[in-house]
C-alpha cells in the first residue's frame, strides 16, 4: 500500500506550523519562556496571532510541537510491529531509533533547561507524559489481550517512557537503553549474580 502524496496545501500548513514552532523555541531559548509573547512569536514567524492559534492550542504547545506525533509513533511501534516481534523488542527499537538522535541534538540541553526551569512547561510536560502512558498502556493491553486497566501493562508503559530519563546522563546512552530493556525483558538480577 502506498501513501498518497501530500498536497501543496498540506505542505504549506506543515511548513507554517514548523516555522512557528522554530521561532517560538528560538525566542524561548534566547529570552526565557515567560519573557516571550505570542505576538512576538507570530512576528518572528511572519504570521498573525490567529494563525499561531490555528496551529497550536496554547503557548505551552509551542514548545512541545511534536506531542501528538510522538504519542502516535509509540502506539504504532506496538501495533505495527513485525510479525513475531515482541512488544518489548518493538519498543526497544523505537526508543533507539527516535530518542538517541534527540538526545544527541545540540539544542537538547537548552531545551531541557527551559522545561525544567519553567513551572508551566514542567506541568505541561507531566500531563503530556501521562497521556503517553495511557495511550501506550492501552496499546500494550490490546496486543496482550488484557483488560484496558491491566496494571502490568500500565507499569510496562510507564517504565518504557522513563527510559530516556534514566539513560540521559549516561556516557553510552545506547548501552543504557539496551541494559534497561534487557532488565524489562529478562527480569532483574542482583549485580553480583550477573555473569
Amino acid at each position: 500500500m502506498t501513501t498518497p502524496p501530500v498536497g501543496r496545501r498540506e505542505r504549506k500548513k506543515a511548513a507554517t506550523r514548523q516555522a512557528i514552532a522554530d521561532a517560538a523555541l528560538r525566542l524561548f531559548l534566547e529570552r526565557g519562556y515567560d519573557q516571550v509573547s505570542i505576538r512576538e512569536i507570530a512576528d518572528a514567524a511572519d504570521v498573525s496571532t490567529t494563525t499561531v492559534f490555528k496551529h497550536f492550542s496554547g503557548k505551552e504547545a509551542l514548545v512541545f510541537d511534536q506531542d501528538q506525533e510522538r504519542e502516535s509513533e509509540l502506539v504504532a511501534a506496538v501495533r505495527g510491529r513485525a510479525a513475531g516481534q515482541s512488544v518489548l523488542d518493538a519498543l526497544r527499537q523505537h526508543v533507539l531509533d527516535t530518542w538517541l538522535p534527540i538526545a544527541a541534538h545540540p539544542q537538547r540541553a537548552g531545551f531541557v533547561d527551559l522545561v525544567e526551569s519553567t513551572p508551566a512547561l514542567r506541568a505541561y510536560s507531566e500531563r503530556m507524559w501521562t497521556g503517553y502512558t495511557d495511550a501506550l498502556a492501552a496499546a500494550i493491553a490490546d496486543e496482550a489481550r488484557a483488560d484496558q486497566d491491566d496494571l502490568a501493562c500500565a507499569a510496562l508503559a510507564r517504565f518504557v517512557l522513563e527510559i530516556p530519563t534514566l539513560a540521559q546522563g549516561r556516557e553510552d546512552r545506547r548501552a543504557a537503553v539496551e541494559t534497561i530493556f534487557d532488565l524489562l525483558t529478562h527480569g532483574w538480577e542482583p549485580p553480583g549474580d550477573r555473569s
